[in-house]
């Protein structure tokens, strides 16, 4: 994983420094930033001692201030390193096991690649019954934490407004729903269901169902919308849907019920992988062959969907880069810059589920 802080910066502009016979002329933290060829944020950084700054950078502004005789004012850098030292990642999900979901488990390994340089601790909490959303709100409003991420709001969560209004640094995973979010660390649900259901169609599937996951969250929501995109540019029907919680028991349920109201189907796009491992076993407990029957097409690109049999067919998004850009986001936004959202790219894998049309299952890892 990249080291966010070894990427090419660019230092912002400013106003031409007064000239040098100027008896009030100060050099500014952006004089030395640009001298530097840094970000204003990272000769902060530097500035402060921080550790999420590289040797070559904190070199460069090192020498950049001693050449232009940068003195740092005393009471803003009381102000900048007045910290918590802690950040707050923030999960809205009824369900403890959540923490072992493979999902969460590879974004935290972004969010730990994103802080391993800086001095900032982490703290986890499932924030799901009204004590634990108050505990949250109480350790946000105390100031104790520097920024909050939060990931899995679900419709219009109070918890959203509640970080809001503490004035710190939010970044969402996944956009939600409601609201206008500043920040916000993305990946292209839409386009990705699109794709997959596109390639069901390449491969002359033509009765194709949809399970969704919870239609309150906005992943569920945009993988939806990009099944029904491609099903409306083949002219097709978008009447074969079921709803269900991104889990494997909620694919079995959701299968087992299309079955009963489609018996026809002869292929399926699943909004998770944790699903599309239930809609498997729901299939060929119901007699239907994976994929001379029905044809089966998942969304993550967990490790599951090599240990299903057949193995899945699914729309890889890059979970790790999630976590890693979300805490490079917060980072940024700590030192006083202001990122745009984040929409990071899906890709098709094809394996044995739904292969690709015309050619044997095959498998792309």
């Amino acid at each position: 994983m990249q080291d966010p802080t070894d990427g090419p910066e660019r230092a912002p502009e400013s106003a031409p420094r007064p000239a040098p016979d100027d008896p009030h002329a100060r050099p500014t933290l952006d004089e030395v930033a640009r001298r530097a060829g840094v970000s204003r944020s990272a000769a902060s950084r530097a500035m402060n001692n921080t550790r999420h700054v590289s040797p070559a950078k904190r070199e460069a502004v090192e020498r950049a201030a001693r050449e232009l005789g940068y003195v740092p004012n005393a009471t803003a850098r009381a102000l900048a390193t007045s910290k918590a030292g802690s950040v707050v990642l923030a999960v809205v999900n009824e369900d403890p096991d959540f923490f072992g979901d493979p999902f969460f488990s590879q974004v935290m390994v972004g969010v730990a690649t994103a802080l391993e340089r800086s001095e900032l601790d982490l703290t986890l909490m499932l924030a799901s019954s009204p004590a634990s959303r108050a505990r949250l709100e109480r350790l946000l409003r105390s100031r104790r934490s520097d920024g909050v991420m939060l990931m899995a709001l679900r419709g219009d969560d109070p918890l959203n407004r509640v970080a809001e209004t503490t004035g710190l640094p939010v970044v969402h995973c996944g956009r939600p729903m409601t609201g206008e979010p500043r920040w916000y660390v993305d990946v292209d649900n839409r386009g990705g269901a699109r794709q997959g259901t596109e390639h069901l169609l390449a491969s002359g599937r033509r009765r194709i169902a949809a399970i969704t996951g919870p239609m309150d969250q906005e992943a569920a929501v945009a993988r939806h919308r990009g099944f029904t995109d491609a099903m409306a540019v083949a002219g097709l029907s978008v009447d074969r849907v079921a709803h269900a919680d991104f889990t494997h028991a909620g694919g079995v349920q959701a299968m087992t019920a299309l079955l009963s109201a489609h018996p026809d189907l002869d292929a399926v796009f699943v909004g998770s992988d944790n699903m599309a491992a239930g809609a498997i076993r729901a299939l060929q407990a119901h007699g239907r062959s994976v994929p001379e029957d029905v044809a089966v097409v998942g969304f993550d690109d967990l490790s599951i969907a090599q240990q299903t049999s057949p193995a899945l067919t699914t729309i890889s998004q890059p979970i790790r880069s999630l976590g890693h850009e979300m805490a490079t986001m917060l980072l940024r936004l700590m030192e006083g810059e202001s990122p745009s959202p984040i929409i990071l790219p899906t890709r098709l894998v094809v394996r044995d589920s739904a292969p690709a049309a015309g050619g044997e299952p095959s498998s792309s890892r």
